[in-house]
């Protein structure tokens, strides 16, 4: 299966369980890869038959900035679903980072894959 991939979104989001956490916002990293067959805008070289990543991007924007969850598995869940249910997505592989959650640690989170349900 062919892959379009977004590597590297960040994302200020309301998230955690502290109280601290809940007061301001922490910039979130998304990295998407998902399950498209590329076969037909290659063939007609024509963006309308793409997986737009630009629009998949703007939209998981949208949510998470709208999204005020405690747990990063919470809304890594939801964001997958959103990516599922609103694009042409067979399949995902979602890893949402925290930088700076945890000292000594370049960042936690965590990753899932979902695919779309026949």
């Amino acid at each position: 299966m062919d892959k379009v991939f977004i590597e590297g979104l960040e994302i200020d989001a309301l998230i955690g369980i502290y109280d601290w956490e809940r007061r301001i916002r922490q910039t979130l990293v998304f990295d998407l890869e998902m399950g498209f067959d590329n076969r037909r805008p290659a063939a007609t070289d024509d963006i309308a038959d793409t997986l737009n990543y630009k629009a998949v991007s703007k939209r998981l924007q949208e949510y998470v900035r709208e999204s005020d969850f405690g747990l990063v598995e919470t809304l890594a869940e939801r964001c997958a679903a959103v990516v599922l249910d609103e694009f042409d997505v067979r399949w995902l592989r979602l890893k949402l980072s925290k930088p700076g959650a945890v000292r000594g640690a370049r960042a936690v989170g965590v990753v899932i894959e979902r695919a779309r349900e026949a």
